[in-house]
């Protein structure tokens, strides 16, 4: 466990290497903030659920780092997971079909509702900048993973709020063992029918990626990128909507975002799990990005 307790030099010292050492201190900014106690990284304000059909109800504090992503007209989108003051990540299949150079989008952090407006707990932003990864292929979902820089109406990030804190990024090459319990969370179906509109949080286990890649699965349709997560009795499972949002996972008594949702065959449907993008795999271009963009 000791490789989360240096989680935070990692993250220095990988900023270090990317940056150009003139404005090392500007690159160090928005990373220093997400590390700092102004937005401590996964620590819960209320562990409280309550129990529904395909999962729980969550209260957003007991996920503090989920975003809701709209259009500028108001349609809900997709999920996504605050990891620094100005950044969400999220999956790039989202924005299929706009216009990356417009801000289209809305941002809501500390949202328990996407029908519903809460003022002492929501934030709001626009996407000051949509960043998606330049390999990802829109046929196989491979690299399917986006960053949003975001910004409320002064200019200013998200303000730590018992609704709304940063997710850690775990260390790269980081390997769970099969069969460990995380949390996938979302605004997503429940059912063929229509949205749950609330946050619904819901246990599954990781399947190892021999299991998801057989034939009874997947197949090679599952790249390096990727990893699949289900629950044993396939009855819980990310569905339309939950794109985008996180994959957690609680390590040392920290919660770390090991997956981003990207797709499936159904939802909760036997021999088709949730597939997932793999955030250790691209922790480097997370930070490049991050540096990049907010030396611009």
């Amino acid at each position: 466990m000791m490789q989360f307790l240096q989680l935070d030099m990692m993250y220095l010292l990988l900023c270090c290497r990317l940056c150009r050492p003139l404005v090392l201190c500007l690159c160090l900014h928005p990373l220093t903030l997400c590390i700092s106690t102004e937005l401590t990284c996964s620590q819960k304000s209320e562990r409280k659920q309550y129990r529904i059909v395909g999962g729980s109800f969550t209260p957003i504090e007991s996920q503090p780092w989920v975003a809701a992503i709209f259009t500028r007209r108001g349609q809900f989108l997709c999920g996504g997971s605050l990891i620094a003051p100005c950044w969400v990540l999220t999956a790039a299949h989202c924005f299929e079909g706009y216009d990356p150079s417009e801000k289209e989008f809305t941002v809501y952090l500390g949202k328990s509702a996407i029908n519903e407006t809460n003022a002492l707990k929501e934030q709001k932003f626009i996407v000051q900048k949509l960043v998606i990864h330049r390999q990802y292929n829109a046929s196989n979902y491979n690299y399917d993973i986006a960053l949003l820089k975001i910004k409320n109406k002064d200019g200013g990030c998200a303000v730590k709020s018992p609704s709304t804190r940063t997710v850690c990024l775990p260390p790269k090459d980081t390997q769970l063992p099969v069969g460990y319990k995380c949390s996938i969370v979302g605004y997503g179906k429940e059912n063929a029918w229509g949205f749950s509109k609330i946050l619904k949080e819901g246990q599954v286990n990781l399947l190892s990626q021999s299991e998801c890649r057989s034939k009874d699965y997947y197949g090679d349709k599952v790249t390096g990128n990727m990893f699949c997560a289900a629950k044993p009795n396939w009855r819980i499972d990310a569905c339309k909507g939950d794109s985008g949002g996180p994959l957690v996972c609680e390590v040392a008594g920290r919660m770390f975002l090991f997956g981003v949702v990207s797709w499936g065959d159904g939802c909760a449907q036997r021999n088709k799990p949730g597939v997932y993008t793999k955030v250790t795999n691209f922790n480097k271009w997370i930070l490049k990005t991050l540096c990049n963009v907010s030396l611009v």
